[in-house]
């Protein structure tokens, strides 16, 4: 089991910049990647961006390209978003996940790909 808790959350202007973070505990060693979704108020959970903890592969949705950045610190166990150029609509919930075990075929855009999930925090863009 891992457990995930996020960090860096908070009120922003538009425009502004704002870097989440996702520390991982438990059995880390057995993250295969790890993902953000975001969920609006009245909207469904979307996926944001993930990247696998080996090889580092990213991915992004389109609204998040070139405009956010994942990493990961594997020694830390830390996932980081990086968020520039924000507007209202990036406005909610925002969570971290992970997919444990060894894979082939990750689909990381589905959250039914993740088994751990952290408890989400709150982004607010706003002037």
């Amino acid at each position: 089991q891992v457990q995930l808790i996020e960090s860096g959350g908070g009120l922003v202007q538009p425009g502004d910049s704002l870097t989440l973070a996702c520390g991982a505990s438990g059995r880390t060693l057995s993250i295969y990647g790890t993902g953000w979704f975001r969920q609006a108020p009245g909207k469904e959970r979307e996926f944001v961006s993930a990247i696998t903890w080996s090889g580092g592969t990213r991915y992004y949705e389109d609204f998040a390209k070139g405009r956010f950045t994942i990493s990961r610190d594997s020694a830390n166990n830390t996932m980081y978003l990086q968020m520039n150029g924000l507007n209202a609509e990036d406005t909610g919930v925002y969570y971290c996940a992970a997919k444990t075990g060894w894979t082939t075929s990750w689909h990381p855009l589905s959250a039914r790909e993740y088994d751990s999930w952290g408890q989400g925090i709150q982004v607010t863009v706003s002037s």
